[in-house]
């Protein structure tokens, strides 16, 4: 992420910069007072040559400077300085009208443009005057002003369409949170902006009519003072005051222009990558034929009787030599493409042949008549869905799951998506386009395909887009296309949660742990535990569905295990010990956790036939005591789960991997907790146990 350096455009100050001192924090307000002081206090005339001439530089300085910033936020104080730099001219205004009036005499820079500027002519001064003002109040400020409030409008319309795609980035792991927030501050300062400068616009408006209005009232304050009070002929007096008011209010127009200019100029700066400058002359002279037709325009001027020759000679022959060093539409556009597409390797070279073999983890695959649902100009929106997914998975279970391929398969029957891991698919389904599924058990009056809800296998039917309501009043759950999808997508990413943590993800997590806990991650790996056993323990943990988000405390477990044995299944139990209540707390039940036990007289036979391998504990059962004991536990949870209960099987925690593992294959969806994870204030409700030979029942 390119990160501001100290004194670049919009970076506020630099070290060396005249902002980086003291005298931008004092003398800034020091100078606003002063321009306060300036509306009461006379000022010498000396001192006012002084302030024009800053004044008219200032504005040349801001012109100059909206025409080299590359967006309009790295000027962000401009509304701000158009408020000062406007009072500043209104407090000029009033410093000349009162040495004007007073004097007759107000400093030589206004006696210079009241008499060798406009040639001492008030007729032609008041021309030029009434142009400035013209160009400056109806030309360049209401212009100004309109883009200033479209630009406020949409830039504000615009903010939650930005702060979603910022969203949609950093749940898909684009950028990081650190870059997610500059991006926010921007879009809010981008706003901001815009929105003062709507504000500010009117102050330029209103310092253009106050120049009218002082003008007006110079002009006959000076006629009645030299007439009335100084006993001047009315010759004398208008030729007097009324070139010293014009020059007045030409000097205060051309900074007023200066800043109004600048204003559109900001207004309606695009964000590009170098000044104006640069890009106007590159973007005028990028093509050739334009400037071959206007050199050719301006020849063909010359043919017009008595227009003078000479000048569109001169102006059409240049624009003729210029297009000449412009190279071809052709060329330009592939020399364009160059620079900003990278240089692609060559098909047969290393590089191309691995990005084909590459295999990504995760995959969709869609049907050709399923692509509207990643298309947004036709209203799909599974990108952000699945981009959404990704960041509640990793809330949920503490995985982060990795981007999410998606892509056509004109090998899919019509209506049909895939999901893949690591280029195996796992999982199909379908999603017929112009249809919602409908999920209940009294849905027979309803036309549409019949199917099954893909990941509970519920009885469900795609019904007509036309019917949903229909199927609503009916008592159905009625859900979209791309939220069947997406479901389907999360229940398999939570089934194969081990097989997409690989050594690379369990690294990223380590790391994150160890900027927040680095104790603890030093004293575990690699010293105790290698990165390649960690992620034998959380895979394990994901395998039954136990979240891996505390993992310090999961890595403080494994240290203190790891010091005895690097059995996994040891390290395991100490993990889960360690998460107890955090284990539990899915399965609480208004209260209470439903359990399912074994008989005592059975698990001592559990313990007696356990075995441990280089793969992990297993129970050495006969036959008929392995089938009884799922038959049993079989129909446990099927009485259960009739009486709306979700039960879990405890048992002693020496046999717990080893009743997973013998119960993964029939009862997957089964949980197993050992007696050492049901610690603490829980409610324990048992409602049955295992003996072997039959189910005893405790509903």
């Amino acid at each position: 992420m390119a990160k501001k350096q100290p004194g670049s455009p919009g970076s506020g100050t630099g070290p060396s910069g005249l902002a980086g001192g003291k005298l931008a924090q004092v003398g800034v307000p020091v100078a606003v007072v002063g321009v306060v002081v300036m509306l009461v206090v006379p000022l010498p005339s000396v001192l006012l040559d002084v302030l024009i001439a800053c004044n008219i530089t200032m504005a040349l300085l801001v012109l100059l400077t909206s025409m080299f910033v590359h967006r309009p936020l790295d000027f962000s104080s401009f509304p701000a300085l158009i408020l000062v730099a406007t009072l500043f001219r209104l407090a000029l205004n009033v410093s000349a009208s009162r040495l004007v009036l007073l004097d007759g005499f107000a400093g030589n820079v206004i006696d210079t443009f009241g008499h060798f500027v406009i040639g001492g002519s008030l007729v032609v001064g008041i021309i030029v005057f009434a142009i400035l003002v013209v160009i400056q109040f109806v030309v360049v400020t209401n212009g100004a002003g309109r883009v200033a409030e479209v630009g406020a409008r949409f830039t504000l319309d615009a903010m939650p369409g930005k702060q979603m795609a910022i969203d949609a980035d950093l749940n898909s792991g684009l950028i990081d949170d650190d870059e997610a927030r500059r991006r926010r501050a921007e879009v809010s300062g981008e706003a901001d902006f815009y929105g003062a400068m709507d504000g500010a616009s009117k102050f330029v408006k209103g310092d253009a009519i106050a120049a009218i209005v002082i003008t007006i009232v110079n002009l006959l304050g000076g006629f009645t003072v030299g007439i009335v009070q100084k006993g001047m002929s009315l010759s004398d007096a208008v030729h007097t005051y009324s070139l010293l008011t014009i020059g007045d209010g030409l000097v205060s127009q051309i900074p007023a222009l200066l800043l109004s200019v600048a204003t559109g100029l900001i207004v309606t700066r695009a964000t590009g990558t170098s000044d104006m400058g640069t890009d106007l002359v590159g973007q005028l002279t990028r093509m050739r034929q334009p400037m071959r037709i206007a050199g050719f325009g301006a020849l063909g001027l010359c043919l017009i009787p008595g227009i003078p020759k000479i000048p569109f000679l001169l102006a059409g022959g240049t624009m003729l030599v210029l297009s000449t060093r412009v190279p071809p539409e052709a060329q330009a556009v592939e020399q364009a493409q160059a620079d900003t597409t990278p240089a692609l390797p060559s098909p047969d070279s290393v590089e191309a042949i691995v990005e084909d073999i590459r295999v990504d983890p995760l995959e969709i695959e869609l049907a050709a008549d399923l692509i509207d649902l990643v298309d947004p100009s036709a209203g799909g929106d599974l990108l952000d869905r699945v981009k959404s997914l990704r960041r509640k998975v990793a809330t949920e279970l503490g995985l982060v799951v990795p981007p999410v391929r998606t892509r056509d398969n004109l090998d899919l029957p019509l209506h049909t998506y895939a999901i893949r891991i690591f280029g195996v698919e796992v999982a199909r389904g379908e999603a017929p386009p112009g249809a919602v599924l409908a999920i209940g058990d009294r849905l027979d009056s309803l036309p549409g395909r019949r199917t099954q809800e893909p990941v509970f296998g519920l009885t469900a039917v795609w019904v007509p887009f036309e019917l949903r309501s229909q199927a609503e009043i009916l008592g159905a759950t009625v859900v979209d296309r791309s939220s069947v999808l997406t479901t389907h997508l999360a229940e398999v990413v939570r089934s194969y949660a081990p097989r997409l943590l690989g050594r690379e993800e369990v690294k990223m997590l380590t790391d994150s742990v160890k900027r927040t806990h680095p104790a603890v991650v030093e004293e575990l790996t690699p010293a105790q535990l290698s990165l390649g056993e960690i992620q034998q323990v959380l895979q394990a943990l994901l395998e039954e569905g136990v979240s891996i988000r505390d993992l310090a405390r999961i890595y403080e477990a494994l240290s203190l295990r790891a010091r005895l044995s690097k059995d996994v299944d040891g390290l395991v139990t100490a993990a889960r010990d360690t998460l107890g209540p955090a284990i539990v707390a899915p399965y609480l039940q208004d209260g209470s956790v439903p359990v399912v036990s074994f008989d005592p007289m059975l698990e001592q036979r559990l313990l007696e036939g356990l075995r441990v391998n280089e793969n992990g504990s297993f129970l050495a059962l006969d036959l008929d005591l392995s089938q009884a004991l799922m038959n049993d536990l079989t129909v446990l949870n099927v009485q259960a789960e009739e009486q709306n209960l979700s039960p879990i099987l405890v048992c002693a925690p020496q046999i717990r991997p080893a009743v997973r593992r013998l119960t993964a294959t029939t009862l997957g969806r089964l949980p197993v907790l050992s007696y050492s994870e049901l610690s603490g204030p829980i409610q324990i409700r048992s409602v049955g146990v295992v003996a072997g030979r039959t189910a005893a029942l405790a509903l």
